[in-house]
């Protein structure tokens, strides 16, 4: 069956969703994107995601091509007639098509392009993965200087996570000037006699929504909470290891460059803010 997809104010289905060859998104990575989750038909922290989308939007001098509060009903249409209980909605804004291709803006009446679509995926909560932890390489972080932005700039991280596949591993972490700033697409921590450690925010890395939430739920639970860079060799170190993002919610990282961490199992803490993260997200879902 084929999913329904938005694309510049239309519901289509995706075999007759178009988009220009001349579209700045395509041409130039020129757009930026949100992914939110889907958990019991409702959305996950939506409120971030729009929020974060509007600085991104802000920080390019992008226009938004809709209100926060019609991108909210077209998420809630997407899901309604895809029928998802559980899945992800990726949305992506484009500066638009100029007439043809050049390095300069077009006018600034041209059209921002906008398109969302819907995956499927029955079981997200419940990832095999979350039991067992994942394994990742640290390679070094080549990308552009704005990862604060969420664009659409993705080649180096898809570069890094087959790199990371190849080596028989799952992610990939980046390291910069001796410390990692983030996976492939997810924020990283680690945790030591009890503290969770994880790189502060600024334009180094994305400010994850789910990272927001996370340590807010960490603070609640009277966790000790370090925002500051970490090298690879204090991550091998450490008690424990995980990520975060919309889509992995909380994972265990458990071997970096082949070296267990702490006993090569997924830590309490991981596990603990895990169940206490998806179960208020399910409450506060919209």
């Amino acid at each position: 069956m084929s999913r329904t997809v938005y694309v510049n104010g239309e519901y289509l289905p995706e075999s007759e969703a178009k988009v220009s060859i001349f579209d700045r998104g395509f041409l130039f990575a020129d757009g930026v994107y949100e992914v939110t989750s889907v958990l019991d038909g409702k959305l996950i922290d939506f409120e971030g995601h729009a929020a974060r989308l509007q600085r991104s939007l802000g920080e390019l001098d992008m226009a938004t091509p809709v209100t926060m509060d019609e991108l909210l009903e077209i998420h809630r249409e997407l899901v309604a007639r895809n029928g998802i209980e559980e899945g992800l909605i990726y949305l992506q804004i484009t500066r638009g098509a100029a007439a043809d291709r050049d390095f300069a803006y077009p006018p600034e009446d041209t059209p921002p392009t906008i398109v969302l679509f819907t995956q499927s995926k029955p079981g997200l909560a419940e990832s095999p993965a979350a039991k067992t932890g994942i394994k990742v390489i640290s390679i070094e972080d080549q990308r552009w200087g704005r990862r604060d932005i969420k664009t659409v700039q993705l080649l180096y991280p898809s570069m890094g996570k087959m790199i990371a596949k190849a080596a028989g591993c799952d992610d990939a972490w980046m390291v910069e000037d001796g410390h990692v700033t983030e996976g492939t697409s997810n924020n990283a921590y680690i945790v030591k006699d009890g503290t969770i450690v994880t790189r502060h925010l600024g334009t180094e890395i994305l400010h994850g929504i789910t990272r927001a939430a996370v340590l807010r739920v960490a603070r609640e639970a009277q966790m000790k909470v370090e925002e500051r860079p970490f090298t690879i060799e204090e991550a091998k170190a450490a008690d424990e290891a995980f990520i975060t993002s919309a889509s992995s919610f909380v994972m265990p990282v458990v071997e970096i460059d082949g070296e267990a961490v702490g006993s090569g199992t997924p830590g309490p803490v991981a596990a603990r803010l895990r169940e206490v993260y998806l179960d208020e997200m399910r409450k506060a879902a919209i």
